[in-house]
């Protein structure tokens, strides 16, 4: 199971686990035909960015697993057995992706309503790390603001679950018009976030992030810049924004979990520069992504 992670051209993983078995092994005992997340997407999942054979983030990781499962009423796993799965597949590669996935489990009664009796599932994915542009880090990505609006549910805001058609749509046509990302707004046009990604906003001395209480998901990398930014003494707000503050930003910056920070330098026909704060922030994270730090 340990070495180089390697992915098909395709991006198909090099390994998949389904309740720690290989998958080829577990199709009959694994995920079936009446699997909730594949009728209902009822689950969630993390995406977990490793390097030199350790994973980032675990426990945040786990810890968001546990409380979206808390949430759902899903079966939580054994985080202990869950995270040593995790280490066992990263371990000797010196970047790869583990996906890591919880369903409700098979259907035991037919329609929405779950009886309660079901035996989550659990299915682990390892990926190549895709290619990277260094120069997206260093000089900014370009987004757009996309025409999509989130469904405003706050039932579900901040958890990273299956059921994620929203942000499929939100991506077309992306790569084609030379775009890394789309900036969404949900129904009622407050900011929430990009398709994969969190956004932060500097206006002034001020560090802005949305509020994630009514759609959106609650990101690991948001977690831990919001952190490294309250210890630097820095001034942070989490609040309803909305298309007129991200107008008036000096700095707009995207998070996620493998990238990090990725300072913004074009939204739609506007044009920014990498400002002070963002890079400021770059350095406080570059040691916790250099080390791949477990909190």
């Amino acid at each position: 199971m340990n070495g180089a992670a390697r992915s098909s051209p395709a991006g198909a993983p090099d390994v998949v686990l389904v309740n720690g078995a290989p998958w080829h092994a577990a199709v009959a005992d694994g995920v079936g035909a009446l699997d909730r997340g594949l009728h209902f997407g009822d689950g969630l999942f993390e995406t977990i960015a490793c390097r030199g054979g350790r994973p980032r983030f675990l426990t945040l990781h786990l810890e968001r697993l546990a409380h979206g499962c808390e949430r759902l009423a899903i079966g939580i796993p054994d985080p202990a057995e869950f995270g040593a799965e995790v280490e066992q597949l990263a371990a000797g590669c010196e970047a790869a992706l583990v996906k890591m996935i919880v369903t409700r489990g098979a259907a035991t009664a037919r329609g929405y309503g779950a009886r309660g009796d079901e035996r989550s599932t659990r299915i682990s994915l390892r990926y190549g790390w895709p290619p990277e542009d260094p120069r997206l880090s260093a000089e900014g990505v370009i987004v757009r603001l996309s025409e999509l609006r989130l469904g405003e549910n706050p039932a579900l805001a901040g958890l990273k679950h299956l059921s994620r058609l929203e942000l499929v749509l939100a991506r077309r046509g992306l790569d084609a018009a030379g775009v890394h990302e789309a900036l969404l707004l949900s129904s009622s046009g407050r900011l929430v976030s990009g398709s994969m990604t969190n956004v932060f906003l500097v206006e002034g001395n001020r560090l802005r992030t949305p509020r994630i209480d009514v759609c959106g998901v609650a990101g690991i990398m948001r977690h831990v810049v919001l952190r490294a930014a309250q210890r630097d003494g820095l001034a942070v707000e989490e609040g309803a924004l909305g298309r007129e503050d991200l107008e008036r930003a000096q700095e707009v910056f995207l998070t996620n979990a493998r990238v990090g920070i990725w300072p913004v330098r074009q939204v739609d026909t506007r044009t920014l520069s990498p400002g002070p704060m963002t890079r400021r922030l770059q350095q406080l994270i570059a040691p916790s992504l250099a080390e791949a730090s477990h909190a």
